[in-house]
């Protein structure tokens, strides 16, 4: 393989209120960059922030086509760009045998049970086959959860 230099194009900032940038990701149309209390939105055409909002911004952002992630503190946001709506307030394990879930707007924190391993127990579902187990557990739960109305 064949290795060569990279070349910085385009430099931003330094802009004002953000002393540090802290993660970033991209939208397809706006960079975003956390910068300690805010994340903002970059248009990268005219180099100017076009929207700021207030979050706790200290450390890595992502985006998955739909909602911003952003670490704050010690969980992670899911939160709406246009509405700025924080829709997860975070996931933690006992160690053991439960998972515990921040509801952010519904006020609620769920305890969810992992199930019991079978050896007779089907295959996951298609959707959550290529989830970390973790992961996989919460999606099916909180589908059945739902499905039953609660």
């Amino acid at each position: 393989m064949r290795r060569s230099a990279a070349a910085v194009v385009r430099e931003y900032g330094p802009f004002e209120d953000a002393g540090h940038v802290h993660g970033l990701t991209y939208d397809g149309r706006h960079v975003w960059f956390a910068s300690g209390d805010k994340l903002n939105a970059l248009d990268p055409v005219s180099g100017r922030i076009v929207r700021s909002f207030a979050a706790a911004a200290h450390a890595g952002t992502a985006f998955d086509g739909r909602h911003l992630y952003q670490i704050a503190e010690d969980r992670i946001q899911k939160i709406d760009p246009q509405t700025a709506g924080v829709a997860v307030s975070g996931l933690e394990s006992d160690g053991g045998d439960l998972f515990y879930c921040g509801g952010a707007t519904s006020g609620k924190v769920r305890a969810v049970r992992r199930p019991k391993l079978e050896r007779d127990q089907p295959s996951p579902s298609a959707s959550s086959a290529a989830l970390p187990p973790a992961a996989a557990v919460l999606t099916d739960n909180v589908r059945s959860t739902a499905k039953r109305g609660r």
